[in-house]
Order: C-alpha cells, then sequence, then structure tokens
C-alpha cells in the first residue's frame, strides 16, 4: 500500500493498493449491487472505466476509485481519513472471501446426485456461472450504508427509492473527498439520519413509515456493525422462511470448472482480521437484530446481508418480481415466494447466488399488463 501526493490537504492524498486475485474478478458485476440507480451520489462509472464508491468507515469518509486491467490486477486508490480502511478492505469488497469453491462443489454434487431434476437444475445454473464467471459475492462491511436505501426501497418501484436517495444524500451526505466526480457524497452518518426533520422525508418522497423505520436503526447502527466479520459474531438459524413485515420491491463441461472459470477459487485472500466464516456468522446475527426492529423483515434484511455481509445465502423474499423470474428461468413457469425456495432449497448455502446469476442471465417471463407506476408523496 502506497501513498502519493494529489492536491492539497489530506483529503486529497491519494494512497494506493495493488491487488491480484487468484482467480480473475469482474469489478462491475462484483461492485454494482452498491448501485442505487442512476445518478447514485455514492457511487459512480466514469468514462475511463473506472468506479468510484463513497462510504463513512469506521476511521470517517472516504473515497474509492477502483480499476481492474487486462492482466487481472487491481488498483485501488482512495482518499480521506478513511482511504486507509477503504483499501484495506478492498478484497473482502470484491470477493476475495466468497465462497466460490464451495458452490462449484454444490453443483458437482448436484450434477452427481441421479436426480433427473437436480442434474438439470446444476447443468443449468453451471452454464450461467459460467457466463458470468467474474462474479464474486463481495461485502462492504458496512450495514447501515446498506440498511438506509433498502429501507427506501421498501413496498415501491425502484426509482421512486433512488429519487430520495439522491434528495437525501446530497441534502445531508457531506461532499466526497478527494478528486471524486462531481456530485458525488459521502452517506450521513447515523447521528445525522436521526435528526432529518420530518419535512425533508417529505420532501424526499418518503413516507413516515420509511422515515420512523431508518430513525428507528440508525439508534441501533453500532450494535449492527459489530455484525461484520471483522469483530466477529455469533451463529443463528436460517431466516428464509420467515415471513417479511416490510417487503420489498424492485422492480455441460464438469460444474466445478465451470462455476470458477476452470481456475482456483479466490476465496482465500481475504482483507486482514475478517474471514468469510466470520461473514456468514455475522450475517445469521445481523439478520436476528434487524428483524427485531420495527419496519425491517426478511426482505430488507437480506438486501442488507447480501451487501454488507457478502451472503450467498440471503435470499430476497417478498419481492414482487423475483419469484417469477426464479420459477420461469428453472422451470419455465412463474410461481411464488414458497415456491422459488423450493426449487433453490437443492442450492441451499448459494441461494442468491443463484438468484443473481438469473437476473445477470436476463431470463425472464412475458411481460403482461402495465407496469407500476412510480408514487410522489411529495405531492400529498
Amino acid at each position: 500500500m502506497g501513498v502519493v501526493a494529489a492536491g492539497r490537504g489530506p483529503a486529497a492524498q491519494t494512497r494506493e493498493r495493488r491487488w491480484r486475485p487468484a482467480a480473475p474478478v469482474d469489478v462491475a458485476l462484483t461492485l454494482s449491487p452498491h448501485r442505487r440507480g442512476g445518478g447514485d451520489p455514492a457511487w459512480r462509472r466514469t468514462p475511463d472505466g473506472a468506479f468510484w464508491r463513497t462510504s463513512r468507515t469506521p476511521e470517517g469518509p472516504g473515497t474509492l476509485r477502483v480499476t481492474g486491467s487486462r492482466d487481472g490486477e487491481i488498483l485501488g486508490q482512495a482518499w480521506g481519513p478513511g482511504a486507509g480502511w477503504l483499501l484495506e478492505m478492498l478484497p473482502s469488497m470484491l470477493g476475495a472471501d466468497d465462497d466460490v469453491a464451495g458452490f462449484a462443489a454444490l453443483l458437482a454434487r448436484l450434477a452427481r446426485s441421479g436426480d433427473p431434476r437436480h442434474v438439470r437444475a446444476a447443468a443449468f445454473v453451471a452454464d450461467l456461472a459460467g457466463r458470468a464467471g467474474g462474479l464474486r459475492i463481495g461485502r462492504s462491511l458496512r450495514v447501515f450504508e446498506a440498511l438506509a436505501p433498502a429501507v427506501l426501497e421498501q413496498k415501491v418501484v425502484g426509482r421512486e427509492a433512488w429519487r430520495a436517495w439522491r434528495f437525501l444524500l446530497r441534502r445531508y451526505g457531506e461532499p466526497a473527498p478527494g478528486p471524486a466526480p462531481e456530485g458525488m457524497y459521502v452517506v450521513p452518518s447515523p447521528e445525522v439520519w436521526r435528526v432529518v426533520p420530518s419535512w425533508d422525508w417529505h420532501r424526499a418522497g418518503a413516507e413516515a413509515v420509511r422515515a420512523r423505520t431508518i430513525v428507528n436503526a440508525a439508534r441501533h447502527a453500532a450494535k449492527l456493525e459489530r455484525t461484520t466479520g471483522v469483530l466477529g459474531a455469533v451463529d443463528a438459524p436460517d431466516p428464509a422462511r420467515t415471513p417479511d413485515a416490510t417487503p420489498g420491491s424492485a422492480g455441460t463441461p464438469d460444474a466445478a470448472q465451470v462455476a470458477t472459470g476452470g481456475r482456483a477459487s479466490a476465496g482465500v485472500e481475504g482483507s486482514a482480521g475478517v474471514t468469510g466464516s466470520a461473514g456468514v456468522e455475522g450475517s445469521a446475527e445481523a439478520d436476528r437484530l434487524l428483524r427485531a426492529l420495527p419496519g425491517i423483515g426478511v426482505w430488507t434484511s437480506a438486501e442488507v446481508r447480501q451487501r454488507a455481509h457478502g451472503d450467498p445465502d440471503a435470499p430476497s423474499v417478498g419481492d414482487f418480481h423475483l419469484p417469477g423470474i426464479v420459477g420461469y428461468a428453472l422451470t419455465g413457469r412463474k410461481t411464488d415466494d414458497d415456491g422459488m425456495l423450493e426449487l433453490l432449497e437443492p442450492f441451499r448455502g448459494h441461494r442468491h447466488r443463484v438468484i443473481k446469476l438469473i437476473e445477470l442471465s436476463g431470463i425472464r417471463p412475458p411481460a403482461r399488463g402495465p407496469r407500476m407506476a412510480a408514487r410522489d408523496y411529495r405531492s400529498f
């Protein structure tokens, strides 16, 4: 990790880290789940191919720029008080702790199971994995940064939630440190979220229920952050079939070789102080704590844990579109949440990963009826 001068002041000092994963990582596919719609003030892709993210780290606000090279090396550059933390955790963000080898082994077992349904499903998913070989389930290790936008996305179409996200970040966030693209902001601290007045929630287009959920969760942010693998956590039961109080909406080679692109798994190169097993355990504990808070159910919890903990087995139960997409991809027929979980059961341990691969494939059931319209609470 090096330091080079850039501009004036501590925030303009550039720190760098070069990291070579054990297997190629698709930076775009791996980081894109953190993007909240077009114009997200905390996420940007620039014409030079670089990916920019802001974060409020345990050491303060920071800006991260990530680029990949043809030889597989990844360059991270960071600015601000949180620069060192962002670079230390860069491998985890890009999926170094992701159990790709375990997923490949699961597909191989299903392919040898003798059950025709499992054999067909494994072959189909292995093909999807081969097409998205650089996908990793990374983790941001910042729980509240994933929670606030997930709550805004409850029960609404994406563009409605993203409009609120943009408004609140631009009004209550702080400008990104360093030479970040114009218009980038750092997510407000939990303390700031707690004092956003009711009229600005209204101006953002977020009704009182979602506003109260975020404000209340902000009071427990420190406890939620401790569930990341950085500080360790304890285990808890699998939550996938628990009803959600606040469902969201959205919007035949060898299987082991296909899933990893014929290379070794990247899951052996985690960040310092962070292990894959700790992240999974922390995800289970985070689920317990999150769903103990008013207004947060299984959908919101899963959306948070997918991003903050890199949980490959956190399916978004309660999503308006996903059951139909998954059912159609795996059987040719749309289904409901229970049907989706039944179809995904053979892939337990990697259910979110399988959903992600299906989403990336572009397979969709035929559209019927008008699209759900965005509501505008600002006019109420």
